[in-house]
């Protein structure tokens, strides 16, 4: 293990401690010495890491601190370029473009021996079949209506070549391998409901927000669907 990726794993066991943790036990957890141990913290507070304490009453890590790209792991790694090159290759334009300059970031500012990784990349993308979004409507203005919790009117065309209007509360895009799904309140149904992105024929803004805050509702979709809270 490299010593950035030894660092990377103190940080991150303190952040499992709310309360001061022993330097005997981190360094029992990370298996290395005390005096490794010393000197690993004194090298993050050095950098900025707010970890107060000192030897004898336990350390602990205030929260907000956030590490550089740099500190990521090498799975960690191969994880981020996996995420990315899925999303530019199978993602609709402006969210495909916002993964391609998220990873140059990354990559920009990591060490030359991980920048060489890069390029001999462990896990590859597969082929993908075609993604079917739906010509009629712009996921990115989806999303800004998703993040701004505003309720949107929405034209929706069902198997049976039906359509409905409906005021929906948009919430999440779930993104399938060939389709996209809006979950979303619908307030016809006075219910949750998924719908297919290449089914929605129109998708129109409102300027009134949903009563509720998004957090909540996700989660009670979540529940009633079963879902695990993400990780």
């Amino acid at each position: 293990m490299s010593r950035a990726e030894r660092l990377l794993d103190l940080v991150q066991l303190l952040r499992r401690h709310r309360r001061p943790v022993s330097g005997r036990k981190l360094a029992d957890e990370l298996g290395v010495s005390i005096r490794t141990l010393y000197r690993d913290i004194v090298t993050l507070q050095g950098q900025g890491a707010p970890i107060e304490g000192e030897p004898g009453l336990g350390y602990v890590l205030k929260p907000g601190f956030m590490l550089p790209p740099l500190m990521f792991g090498e799975d960690e790694i191969e994880a981020l370029l996996l995420g990315s090159r899925w999303v530019a290759d199978r993602a609709d334009g402006p969210l495909a473009l916002a993964a391609r300059d998220a990873m140059a970031k990354i990559v920009a500012v990591l060490p030359p021996d991980m920048t060489r990784r890069v390029d001999d990349a462990v896990l590859l993308l597969g082929p993908g079949r075609g993604i079917v979004v739906g010509a009629a409507i712009d996921l990115a203005l989806v999303r800004r209506t998703i993040r701004s919790e505003r309720k949107a009117q929405i034209a929706y065309g069902d198997g049976q070549e039906r359509t409905s209007e409906r005021t929906v509360w948009p919430l999440a895009l779930s993104f399938f391998d060939h389709v996209r799904i809006l979950v979303a309140w619908c307030e016809l149904r006075q219910d949750f409901r998924h719908f297919r992105a290449d089914r929605i024929i129109r998708f129109a803004p409102l300027e009134e927000r949903y009563p509720q805050r998004r957090g909540a509702l996700l989660k009670a979709w979540r529940e009633k669907e079963g879902i695990p809270p993400p990780q």
